[in-house]
């Protein structure tokens, strides 16, 4: 069970990796490692979550990057909207990798460290938290991201997330409705669901 990307210290051999990819106008260089989350390419849905975000309506605060990886979404969130973006993973390979990837990229508006899911964070209020949360975790992981998220959003907050139709993306909406009171499908491509709901 070791080897998952969910996994705290994942045991298969390193096998780096370095390739670019834009995101947001920037060209990233990124060095991906084995055991950790899409490690080829940024995988589609997280490119999809990221074009779907939007930031300028926020309230001010911080925005949470909850499952961050070697660090795509956060990396190219905090490089397009300015703004100081908090990073958290349980898995400590992918963490080492995005800290180098942040270095690499001469991004430094952004805090990178492990928390098993909100256990570990550094605010108690963030303007929007996004996912691209660890389906093979299992569904009660992702249900908690969910519904844990509610009082850690500012009143104006969203929580923005990316879920495959066949992985569980209409009772991830169906969650969210329960939780927030709103649940807004923002953008659907090729099968991955953006769903996103606002503290009002």
């Amino acid at each position: 069970m070791s080897n998952h990307y969910y996994s705290q210290k994942p045991d298969t051999a390193h096998d780096f990796e370095e390739w670019s990819f834009e995101l947001k106008g920037k060209t990233f260089r990124f060095v991906t490692d084995s055991g950790v989350f899409s490690r080829d390419t940024v995988d589609y849905g997280s490119r999809v979550l990221i074009d779907a975000f939007t930031w300028e309506e926020l309230p001010e605060g911080t925005i949470l990057d909850l499952g961050c990886g070697y660090g795509p979404i956060g990396l190219s969130i905090a490089y397009a909207s300015g703004r100081q973006v908090e990073m958290v993973d349980v898995n400590e390979r992918a963490l080492d990798l995005a800290q180098r990837n942040a270095q690499r990229n001469q991004i430094d508006t952004v805090d990178i460290h492990a928390s098993y899911i909100y256990d570990n964070l550094n605010q108690t209020q963030y303007a929007a938290i996004i996912s691209n949360p660890p389906i093979r975790a299992g569904k009660q992981v992702v249900h908690q991201i969910l519904t844990d998220s509610y009082p850690l959003l500012k009143t104006g907050g969203t929580l923005t997330i990316v879920i495959q139709k066949k992985q569980g993306a209409p009772s991830a909406q169906k969650k969210m409705q329960e939780t927030f009171g709103n649940a807004e499908i923002i953008k659907k491509d090729k099968g991955y669901y953006i769903i996103q709901s606002v503290k009002e």
